[in-house]
């Protein structure tokens, strides 16, 4: 897509609607950490479960790079954000209503059916939400936009939790969740409502190379994508800390329970702890990267995040865990502003939505793959030698970005 130039009033206006849309969303989202605990109550299998987090992953891996082509040659890119954002909600106010309606023994399969279809919408988002908060951000303002945007969500989802948990215990199950599930969704009306009104001037999309089959399709995508060193240098380096994150992320919470001996409380105040300092972070690591640069940034976060999993296996202490939480909270801010600016850095910007379908098809596949084979390495060497093991790729992943790459931002983007 072919960028074109917004005025100032209506990019001041479209900053203003992507956070609104964002405590619409972030309102819906507080229902997401309840959608496995629902099926846990009605008697769901673990692999049931399971299939609630690895079902988005394996129809990204799958389907990004197709849907990335399908955005590419649209020329206006907000009407499918804001739909597929409401249809993704949409399950939630879907699922509530098959609980107040079908009997309990149905309702394990009826939600899986439910949150199956919702991973094509899934898939559209994840590469439209870049598409879209690039163009509003513009390429000095992605830092600012994003760090509010994410703060609004962590401060919703915090009130958001408090408020919910404080109500769920007392009404009989599963009211309860159907109440919950339905009072939640309409955030997705007020997300709908202000992206849709986000203005972004029309796009000419640019050509794609022309393929009869869908395998050759494919392949011309990726030779066009191979034809842009500074993504490929990126995307991939990107994945292999991605990789390492994913890897722990099963890891962290076994470790506390098995051999840290954390309480429930325990641990909820260790995640409290990391979303709090994170949102503190939002806010710091953008004037570090006017002062200091994008490049210092992404150094002092890949680095930064090295060290939690590493001291959490070497101190197994709540308090001690506690502080490092902390500080792996404020660089997780700055890791979650840094990955998505350089990225687009190097994302040639009439092509836009398929460079970043591709780059969210690895990030689909760390996170499919990396999780197995912690919980794999956690049997044969133990949970604290896991951790070490993710710290150590963390630390291959900051070696790479340390290596300097000349090619690491595209003329594209520079302009």
């Amino acid at each position: 897509m072919i960028p074109a130039e917004t005025d100032p009033a209506t990019q001041k206006r479209n900053f203003r609607y992507v956070l609104i849309d964002a405590v619409g969303v972030s309102i819906s989202n507080v229902a997401a950490p309840f959608l496995p605990v629902f099926l846990t109550r009605l008697g769901a299998s673990n692999v049931q479960v399971g299939l609630l987090t690895s079902m988005p992953g394996v129809t990204g891996l799958i389907l990004a790079l197709a849907v990335g082509r399908f955005l590419q040659s649209r020329r206006r890119i907000v009407p499918w954000y804001s739909l597929s954002r409401l249809a993704v909600i949409a399950c939630y106010a879907l699922t509530g209503l098959l609980t107040l309606f079908l009997p309990q023994e149905h309702l394990i399969f009826s939600t899986l059916i439910i949150w199956a279809l919702a991973t094509l919408p899934m898939t559209a988002l994840a590469v439209a939400f870049s598409v879209v908060m690039n163009a509003v951000a513009g390429p000095e303002g992605r830092y600012l936009l994003l760090s509010r945007r994410w703060a609004v969500f962590g401060l919703t989802g915090v009130v958001g939790t408090f408020l919910v948990t404080r109500v769920i215990d007392r009404i009989a199950f599963p009211l309860n969740y159907a109440l919950m599930f339905l009072g939640l969704s309409l955030g997705g009306l007020i997300s709908f409502y202000f992206s849709n009104r986000i203005c972004l001037p029309e796009q000419t999309p640019a050509p794609l190379p022309a393929g009869g089959s869908p395998r050759q399709r494919l392949r011309n995508s990726l030779d066009l994508i191979r034809a842009a060193p500074a993504f490929v240098s990126f995307s991939t380096k990107r994945f292999v800390y991605l990789s390492a994150l994913a890897l722990s992320a099963p890891i962290m919470p076994l470790f506390f329970v098995r051999q840290v001996g954390a309480s429930d409380s325990q641990i909820g105040s260790i995640n409290m702890v990391f979303t709090l300092v994170m949102l503190v972070g939002y806010f710091l690591w953008p004037r570090l990267s006017k002062q200091r640069g994008g490049r210092f940034v992404l150094l002092a976060t890949t680095l930064g995040m090295t060290f939690y999993p590493a001291l959490t296996a070497l101190f197994p202490q709540v308090n001690a865990i506690l502080v490092f939480a902390a500080v792996a909270g404020l660089f997780q801010a700055g890791l979650d502003l840094v990955f998505f600016d350089e990225l687009m850095k190097t994302v040639p910007p009439e092509y836009s939505a398929l460079f970043v379908s591709l780059a969210q098809s690895l990030q689909y596949l760390s996170t499919i793959v990396a999780p197995l084979l912690g919980t794999a390495l956690a049997d044969l060497i133990g949970l604290d030698g896991a951790l070490l093991v993710s710290a150590g790729l963390r630390l291959a992943g900051f070696l790479l970005f340390l290596k300097p790459d000349r090619r690491a931002i595209s003329p594209a983007a520079e302009g």
